[in-house]
């Protein structure tokens, strides 16, 4: 006995056709400054200029791509972005797992007033406390230090990531913990080797955000670094960006390459993203 289908109606139709319709216009506004900002990479500096431009570029250089590594140390600055970003998140992430612990398993005095100051915290831009913070690294003697910025800026992401880590341990069942309690680990070999598995995903979200934030990051170390030799990407582009002319083709080339880094590692961890929260479970 075949079944026959049912017709589609037309008004599902037309409210998928509007979903698809608004889905594009999201992506086309999303993506078309990128877009504009390769094709301002590949033109002359003539054709930029130019009273009859075009969106395209005419003729393509992509030689401006090349010419911004010996027209400035890009090289030195993508490496001071990397060793930034991944300093920050590994002690972000060093002393945000074992806070978000404590408060998701642990009761004690003070939790709720903690968990007030952690949120309240996040309510301070950088910029706010800048001068309180160049004061407070001047007296350290890292105002012009690549150790600075690792410091401030996993001191301004500590608190996000104590507040995401919490949740995702706090919707983790802690009777898997109890079993490997039971089976003879402490407390630090139960986080270790049957919490933190469980929670990956929660953990590599929120390992993307911190990387993100710190290699974005571009006020403070627009006032801390003088050195060109340590800047940052975000502000060693800025050679680009001179008093009498913008490069704006050299530029664009540049901001291209500092984005690469933060998709290249979307990328490869993006199954993380989507993967369950639980990989296995305790048997009843």
């Amino acid at each position: 006995m075949t079944q026959t289908k049912k017709p589609v109606s037309m008004k599902k139709v037309i409210l998928r056709l509007l979903l698809y319709f608004v889905v594009l216009d999201v992506c086309i506004i999303t993506l078309y400054p990128y877009f504009s900002m390769l094709c301002t990479a590949l033109k002359s500096r003539t054709e930029i200029f130019s009273a009859n431009g075009t969106i395209l570029p005419i003729h393509a250089l992509w030689s401006n791509f090349i010419d911004i590594w010996s027209r400035a140390p890009m090289a030195k600055y993508l490496m001071n972005s990397v060793l930034i970003a991944g300093g920050s998140t590994l002690i972000a992430m060093l002393c945000g797992i074992p806070a978000a612990y404590a408060l998701a398993r642990m009761k004690f005095k003070g939790q709720t007033a903690f968990l007030g100051f952690v949120i309240v915290s996040q309510m301070f831009a950088p910029v706010v406390l800048l001068v309180g913070i160049y004061q407070v690294m001047l007296s350290m003697g890292l105002t012009d230090s690549i150790w600075g910025l690792i410091f401030i800026n996993a001191a301004f992401n500590q608190a996000f990531t104590i507040w995401l880590l919490r949740g995702t341990f706090m919707g983790i069942s802690a009777d898997m913990e109890q079993a490997a309690t039971i089976d003879g680990c402490n407390r630090v070999q139960s986080m270790l080797r049957v919490l933190l598995p469980v929670a990956a995903p929660g953990i590599v979200t929120t390992l993307i955000f911190i990387f993100i934030n710190a290699w974005n990051e571009y006020t403070v170390a627009l006032c801390l670094i003088s050195t060109d030799t340590l800047k940052p990407l975000t502000v060693g582009i800025n050679t680009f960006n001179g008093y009498n002319m913008i490069e704006w083709q050299y530029l664009f080339a540049a901001s291209i390459f500092a984005i690469i880094p933060v998709v290249i590692l979307f990328m490869c961890i993006e199954k993380n993203l989507v993967s369950g929260l639980a990989s296995g479970g305790v048997k009843g």
